[in-house]
């Protein structure tokens, strides 16, 4: 508080543009773990009872009372499977229902990644300018303090220390903040990719499950 009330106008300004940005950074970073977290136990619950399913109109019943992206996935899946049975001869149903399901499972993996990216694009941003955002700040700060400096016409080390360590902490706050956001942003990056790869690959199971069965439920 000290700080920006001895600080100018555009400094008080890059530091609540900093406390802004940490603020989004952890809020971020707090909801998508809990998603996470809930995202893992819905997962685990639903291929626990779907391949505990000991037929095809079983596992179709499992997928669509549970929630989570194997869930999601598996739902498109079958959703696909029924239209192509029940309106075949419609144009957007035309062609073998291989290339159609294929076609429906990217679609939903495509959905799911985007809510997956969901936030990382401000971590990024974050990550990327705050620290300049700091640096900023303290540039100004010091011509601030410099100025100060030049209209008392003293410029001791008692003088200059004070107003010049002011403005450095704008840069080592831009730092501060920025950390986080980088962690944060390669953490969720690295989940990210490897649920992406179990779709992928629970996709290719679900459609040799599909194809064992002719591709009808």
């Amino acid at each position: 508080m000290n700080l920006f009330a001895s600080s100018s106008p555009i400094v008080n300004g890059a530091l609540a543009v900093l406390v802004i940005f940490s603020i989004a950074t952890w809020s971020i970073a707090l909801i998508k773990l809990f998603a996470q977290w809930r995202e893992k136990r819905d997962n685990k619950a639903f291929m626990a009872a779907f391949w505990a399913a000991k037929e095809w109109a079983a596992a179709r019943d499992a997928s669509s009372a549970m929630s989570g992206s194997h869930a999601h996935l598996a739902q498109a899946g079958f959703s696909e499977l029924r239209e192509v049975q029940q309106h075949s001869s419609a144009m957007q149903h035309l062609g073998s229902a291989q290339d159609g399901l294929e076609r429906s499972l990217r679609q939903a993996m495509q959905n799911l990644q985007r809510q997956f990216e969901s936030g990382l694009a401000v971590l990024a941003t974050v990550g990327s300018t705050a620290p300049f955002v700091g640096l900023f700040g303290t540039v100004w700060g010091i011509m601030h303090a410099l100025q100060g400096i030049s209209a008392t016409g003293s410029a001791s080390l008692d003088v200059v220390a004070g107003p010049i360590g002011e403005a450095l902490i704008a840069t080592a706050i831009g730092i501060a903040t920025a950390i986080p956001a980088v962690l944060a942003y390669n953490f969720y990056l690295r989940r990210m990719k490897l649920a992406m790869a179990d779709l992928e690959n629970f996709a290719h199971d679900f459609m040799r499950l599909a194809a064992k069965h002719d591709y009808k439920i």
